[in-house]
């Protein structure tokens, strides 16, 4: 299989939540990756919204790239019908080895390990080791208390509103894909992601 013109990082929760809109995003969003010919990148778990994208990725022709470290592994069930599927000792390599190979990030609804790797890819964006872009699907207002929280740290002074503006917000899963993927672009100054 040749490589992938765009692959995309997505972040998400290891369950499905109490709406059905997150399920739906989450399909919707693996299938527009996958009839474009993408690839996923994913933490590589085959249960709740981690599962669906992937599902919907793989069923719709997308090359999907999991990586897991090996106690999530035991419990989460790793996918085992992915073109990658990576177990990794730590947390941090599977951060790593994520981010090398996303050409741009988006987070979903999820839980305290999605914003932790939501806040840690813009971290890094905002200390210069990328220049991809990042996305964030507020799905059914999910993510509203958290952007009202963004534009609080902004007024107090603690995150300038430059930064703040870095992460992309959508609401539609396919709408928000099309604008990462036309944001994203490569720089060699920033690949190495064993910096940080």
């Amino acid at each position: 299989m040749s490589t992938p013109s765009f692959s995309i990082c997505v972040y998400c929760g290891s369950r499905h939540g109490e709406r059905a809109e997150y399920t739906t995003a989450a399909i919707a969003l693996g299938r527009a990756i996958g009839e474009r010919g993408w690839q996923l990148v994913y933490g590589g778990g085959n249960v709740g919204l981690m599962g669906e994208v992937a599902n919907a990725t793989l069923a719709a022709g997308g090359r999907v790239v999991g990586v897991i470290p090996e106690t999530l592994e035991k419990r989460e069930v790793g996918h085992r019908g992915l073109h990658e599927l990576h177990v990794v000792p730590t947390m941090h390599l599977r951060k790593q080895m994520m981010a090398e190979r996303a050409d741009a990030f988006i987070a979903l609804p999820g839980g305290i390990g999605t914003l932790e790797e939501l806040y840690e890819v813009w971290t890094w964006r905002q200390l210069g080791y990328h220049d991809q872009p990042i996305g964030l699907l507020n799905t059914a207002g999910y993510y509203d208390a958290l952007l009202q929280f963004m534009a609080h740290s902004v007024r107090e002074g603690f995150l300038s509103a430059e930064q703040n503006a870095v992460v992309q917000v959508g609401t539609e899963p396919v709408a928000l894909l099309q604008a990462l993927a036309v944001a994203a672009r490569r720089s060699s100054a920033v690949d190495d992601y064993s910096k940080v």
